[in-house]
């Protein structure tokens, strides 16, 4: 399907990743508004720019911000979220019932809700009321800076529907960014959580003192485990070697651009 079956997007969370995906919708043909929490963020957006989060680049026409969340998801046809994993549920609450009638829902965020041990999909349908099949997520290498850059990447867009997840990619695809769909969306997701671990552990490697022997241990035995718990909850082999499970793990374990690798070392 192509990009121009959806009117607008919306993308919750105006951080390095809520903008840099709201750029690639806008790029490939989507008109998005930028859901922010503070108005002087919104005004800077509106003007262009994000220099708290994406520093240095000129935002795409097309991408716009508001302070108002029912607003910003108002006739959206695809409503993305991008908050911290940990905070998506209280975020989200406001918008029950809020979501236009047949809209997509993506998230962009990776972990699993403490408490409920849900995935982030899971929260997403859950809070918002949406069935399981409208909802994709994205996962793989994705550092925010180097998108931001328009360095070549690919990516992995997961739905339990193909249709939905061939959707999602058409409407994210640009010339520098490339989606590959996936219907495992349990392995894509334990893989985009699972490896921040292993970047913790690659990170405080290299903290002691340790080089690239022991990091190339630390991630190949890491996907290892991944692997193994992936497989225990029904998630499918193939998943774990592509990006979504070895790509985003050796970007997150050798990137300087990684959280959980810099807070590691």
């Amino acid at each position: 399907m192509s990009g121009g079956d959806v009117a607008r997007a919306a993308v919750v969370g105006a951080g390095a990743w809520g903008t840099t995906f709201a750029c690639l919708l806008a790029e490939a043909g989507t008109p998005t508004t930028l859901w922010a929490r503070r108005t002087d963020l919104v005004r800077e957006i509106n003007a262009g720019r994000n220099e708290r989060y994406v520093p240095g680049h000129h935002l795409p026409e097309g991408v716009s911000a508001t302070s108002d969340l029912v607003r910003a998801v108002e006739g959206a046809g695809l409503v993305v979220v991008a908050v911290p994993s940990q905070s998506a549920r209280g975020v989200l609450t406001p918008l029950r019932g809020e979501i236009a009638d047949g809209a997509l829902a993506v998230s962009l965020m990776k972990g699993v809700e403490l408490g409920t041990r849900m995935r982030m999909s899971q929260v997403l349908a859950d809070v918002l009321d949406l069935p399981a099949e409208r909802v994709a997520v994205v996962s793989g290498p994705n550092l925010a800076d180097e998108i931001a850059a328009r360095q070549p990447t690919a990516t992995v867009v997961a739905a339990i529907d193909e249709v939905v997840a061939a959707r999602v990619a058409a409407l994210c695809a640009t010339s520098t960014f490339r989606p590959y769909t996936n219907t495992d969306v349990l392995g894509v997701e334990l893989c985009g959580a699972v490896k921040n671990v292993i970047a913790l552990a690659v990170g405080a490697a290299a903290g002691c003192g340790f080089g690239d022997n022991s990091m190339a241990t630390i991630i190949t035995r890491g996907l290892v485990e991944i692997t193994r718990l992936g497989l225990a909850l029904g998630a499918r082999p193939e998943t774990f070697p592509g990006l979504a499970g070895l790509g985003d793990l050796v970007a997150t374990c050798s990137s300087p651009l990684s959280r959980n690798q810099t807070f590691g070392r």
